[in-house]
């Protein structure tokens, strides 16, 4: 069974404009393609994930084997919607939806949460606070209506209910870690004030209860 993963890369302008305060163009921009890279590792160390593709409207951005999708510019979740249809053209028959943001994710975190998805038809990953979503696996169910936004976890958790679907809720801290804000960057990364350094990120400080 195909398995892809997609990630939604948002337009260089766009990326984390909420750390201006602490990084600068340049250092926003490193931090963004760090992480972007480490998702990408994670993916291609994965056993579970058969291909890669990435939904972006600077499709120069996307590697070399990886399947760059158009961004239709309607949103977020129109834009997964319309990559979940693509594809199913290219015979994805369960698809892993995952944020370019997450700096400690590795592959066999994300094998672990496929596999758990599998068991119950979906799975979601939480973020550190319990109410964003930082991945989302189907199974079958390309169709299932993306809800990423605020508070996107209960509004999966109750697109789900309306399917009969109860899904798996694994508790990994390299899916529920994701830097948004300055007190997500200052918990990873102390030295935060200092010339952006990613080797300096630390999982302790920012451990999941979930």
């Amino acid at each position: 069974m195909s398995c892809w993963a997609v990630i939604p890369l948002k337009a260089r302008c766009f990326g984390k404009t909420r750390l201006s305060g602490m990084l600068d163009e340049a250092a926003r921009a490193g931090l963004v393609q760090t992480m972007f890279d480490t998702v990408l590792s994670a993916l291609s160390e994965a056993h579970e994930i058969d291909h890669i593709a990435v939904v972006s409207n600077e499709p120069e951005r996307v590697p070399s084997g990886v399947l760059a999708l158009p961004d239709p510019g309607q949103g977020l979740n129109p834009a997964l919607s319309s990559a979940a249809e693509m594809l199913r053209d290219h015979g994805a028959r369960s698809l892993l939806v995952i944020h370019a943001d997450l700096p400690l994710v590795q592959g066999s975190e994300i094998d672990h949460f496929v596999r758990a998805g599998r068991h119950q038809d979906m799975a979601l990953a939480a973020d550190r606070h319990g109410t964003g979503t930082n991945a989302l696996f189907v199974m079958d169910r390309l169709d299932f209506p993306f809800r990423f936004g605020t508070n996107s976890l209960s509004r999966h958790l109750a697109e789900a209910r309306l399917r009969r679907i109860t899904p798996a809720l694994p508790a990994l801290n390299g899916l529920a870690i994701d830097i948004d804000t300055p007190a997500d960057l200052a918990c990873l990364w102390p030295a935060a004030a200092a010339p952006f350094a990613p080797t300096r990120w630390s999982p302790t400080p920012c451990t999941t209860s979930l």
